[in-house]
């Protein structure tokens, strides 16, 4: 037999490719069509039982499961079988809530808004007897459905106008009368649900004898049209949409009694132009606390309200340089003479006890980080669970901490994010917790953080398969103050070579987008297993860092921002193995405005962007956003004007491709269109993609394949 040195190293390659595996290149398609790439989630998760049990949706089955804690026992409460109509119809389960008693179930469907807002027919199920106990039901639009405390109503909005329904006689009882297109009770204008991010606009007295819901009287807000271009004729659609110095809602509070359907009033004070950001009932049924902000968002007061008369008395005021911002962490304590507030009056985000006149007891977290969230207190041993930024703006840790703000102690350990939801009893908390390379799991522990159960493991698997590079995070410095960033190399960096850049970025006031958390995108780890470093940072202005941090941008939009994205590119190319005339940013909503300024004004470092949803002037944007930083055009005229790119287009020598959905409700067409028409003037050439239809963001996967061809072309 003749020897032949070919047949033989090609048996020896052959050999060496069955022993080591080859890993996979991601492509658009894999990211679509590959479910193992994804976190898994439990879904719909709320506590009964007084937290010795969870239900949570199984969406595959359209049913209903509960876990017991102790037992770790799961078991079906309601399935596909029983939900369905007398006549046979189908009921998708889309979202859920227990009756405080737990003997109910309401199952309604979901209106697209900023979170979870209830919407359509409306079933109340009997848990026990297994049959449906109400089924509310209208031609026109209903929203916003809740139990009464004591449950044994249904409180809703149905054509702007709030309802009660008696659940065991079924019989309604209309509150407000004067719900129209411009009359809003209990249901937010766009604006505030937008900026404030609440949805439901009203709430139940603890003894579930009122109702407190905000009115909007719309009429002197302008419209803008949004044009359909998919019919013969292209109707506009009309939306109250508010820009910067234009009218906002007049907003009024009304408590109404259900048994006289009588509203009372409440007393905001002889200014009219305010925001009324959050109203709350405290543990007395007579108090209700109201929240108010002047127009500049620098003054918030929180009021106490006499339901049966509307007088009010004002017991703390928050005032800022800058603007002070609104959160949801008031808790009012069973004892009706004690409420937690939380303020950033020191400079950090931190917890405050106060007696029911405003009088401060005591500050309960404080140091130069920053809470979070408070997630519960436990009444009966004083105890606040929050989490916190206290190790590092990079995560979120679960804290504990005694009332008095003594015998403060760290829960999680695990370095990363973790999100939870604590159990009604305090004596478990369900954890989400992920950390940038590692999927979210969900695991059960007691409240000294001993681990029960892990009911979903990080499986990392499908995503081993490809091989990706680790993400690292670092720090660099811009006018001597230090900013944190993240990075994916290519799988096979080599320091000495010189790579291209995509900067990701959103950049504004109060966002965070270096964390050590699941969720960087599937595409810029296509990125960079195709030769890219993929980098971010979290410029001044946004959150996690003090209010120091964030107020420097006030009254002057992107002027920070840019002069951070390029000081990132400075350091970028500082490091030796990143090519300098190939670094691109790329952005959506405020990340496109970011995005869109930086190929002007660092065009001598931006060789390429891309520009989706971008706001283009400050004029073009909603009031309470655009103010709450900029304040009115009329007051701050050189900070709108300077903040546009508009002022910068003959600044352009990069490749820019633009990015918007006709129908955006958010940030309109009109930013792209007056960005193009003043490229246009000044001869500048760039790419443009209009989504016809697409509101603000999500385009899809024809945007993904669209973007991955211009980064691969341009930079």
């Amino acid at each position: 037999m003749k020897f032949s040195l070919t047949k033989f190293l090609i048996i020896i390659f052959l050999s060496q490719s069955l022993q080591t595996p080859q890993t996979k290149k991601l492509t658009i398609d894999d990211i679509y069509t590959n479910r193992g790439l994804r976190s898994k989630s439990i879904n719909g998760l709320k506590w009964f039982d007084n937290g010795n049990k969870f239900s949570f949706l199984k969406y595959e089955e359209n049913a209903i499961y509960e876990h017991d804690v102790k037992s770790g026992e799961e078991k079906k409460i309601l399935g596909n079988d029983e939900l369905k109509t007398e006549n046979g119809e189908q009921i998708a389960l889309r979202n859920y809530e227990w009756s405080p008693d737990e003997k109910y179930f309401l199952i309604t469907g979901l209106i697209p808004a900023r979170t979870v807002k209830s919407g359509g027919t409306f079933y109340v199920y009997d848990v026990n007897e297994k049959r449906f106990q109400l089924i509310i039901d209208s031609e026109d639009e209903q929203v916003n459905a809740q139990f009464s405390p004591d449950g044994k109503k249904l409180g809703f909005v149905r054509a702007n106008n709030i309802y009660v329904a008696d659940i065991e006689s079924g019989e309604e009882k209309q509150l407000t009368f004067d719900g129209s297109e411009v009359i809003l009770n209990g249901v937010f204008d766009w604006v505030y649900e937008e900026e404030f991010k609440i949805i439901t606009g009203w709430e139940w007295s603890p003894d579930s004898k009122s109702i407190a819901f905000w009115r909007f009287d719309q009429s002197n807000v302008p419209k803008v049209y949004i044009t359909e271009y998919d019919s013969l004729y292209f109707p506009p659609t009309e939306q109250y949409y508010p820009k910067a110095g234009a009218n906002n809602s007049l907003v009024k509070i009304g408590v109404a009694d259900i048994a006289s359907a009588k509203t009372v009033w409440i007393d905001l004070g002889e200014a009219s132009d305010i925001y009324i950001p959050r109203i709350k009932f405290t543990k007395d049924p007579a108090k209700l606390s109201v929240q108010r902000l002047n127009r500049l968002q620098n003054k918030l007061d929180l009021m106490m309200a006499d339901v049966n008369t509307g007088k009010t008395s004002t017991i703390i005021t928050e005032t800022d340089s800058c603007w002070v911002d609104v959160y949801d962490n008031l808790t009012f304590l069973t004892d009706g003479k004690r409420f937690i507030w939380s303020s950033e009056r020191d400079g950090f985000h931190h917890l405050y006890l106060y007696d029911m006149n405003g009088n401060l007891i005591k500050q309960i977290t404080k140091g130069k980080w920053e809470i979070d969230k408070l997630i519960s207190f436990d009444e009966d041993k004083e105890v606040v669970y929050y989490s916190s930024l206290e190790r590092s703006p990079l995560y979120r840790d679960f804290y504990s901490i005694n009332l008095d703000g003594s015998n403060k102690k760290r829960i999680t350990e695990q370095k990363g994010t973790h999100s939870i939801n604590m159990s009604l009893n305090s004596e478990y908390f369900v954890d989400r917790y992920s950390n940038a390379n590692e999927k979210h799991s969900t695991i059960i522990y007691d409240i000294d953080g001993t681990e029960i159960k892990k009911l979903i493991e990080a499986d990392m698997s499908a995503n081993d398969e490809y091989d990706f590079s680790p993400i690292e995070f670092l720090t660099f410095t811009t006018d001597g103050v230090e900013l944190n960033a993240g990075m994916i190399k290519p799988s096979d960096f080599d320091p000495l070579k010189k790579y291209p850049v995509l900067i990701d970025n959103y950049s504004g006031p109060g966002s965070q987008i270096v964390q050590d958390a699941w969720g960087m995108s599937l595409l810029h780890r296509m990125y960079a297993q195709n030769g890219y470093i993929i980098f971010w940072l979290d410029n001044r202005g946004t959150s996690g860092r003090g209010k120091t941090f964030k107020n420097i941008v006030y009254k002057n939009l992107g002027l920070y921002e840019v002069n951070d994205m390029i000081e990132g590119a400075k350091y970028l190319i500082s490091t030796g193995y990143v090519d300098s005339s190939r670094i691109g940013i790329y952005g959506v909503s405020y990340g496109g405005y970011v995005a869109a300024l930086a190929i002007l004004k660092g065009a001598d470092y931006f060789k390429a962007a891309i520009a989706g949803a971008p706001v283009i002037h400050w004029k073009f944007y909603d009031t309470i956003y655009t103010e709450r930083y900029m304040q009115t055009p009329e007051l701050n005229p050189n900070g709108y004007k300077e903040s546009s790119p508009l002022e910068y287009v003959n600044m352009l020598k990069g490749k820019l491709l633009i990015i918007h959905g006709t129908a955006d409700d958010n940030v309109h067409v009109q930013n792209s269109i007056s960005f193009m028409i003043a490229l246009q003037k000044a001869n500048k050439q760039f790419d443009v993609m209009l989504y016809p239809e697409a509101m603000h963001g999500g385009f899809g996967r024809h945007f993904l394949e669209l973007m991955t061809e211009f980064i691969y072309k341009n930079l």
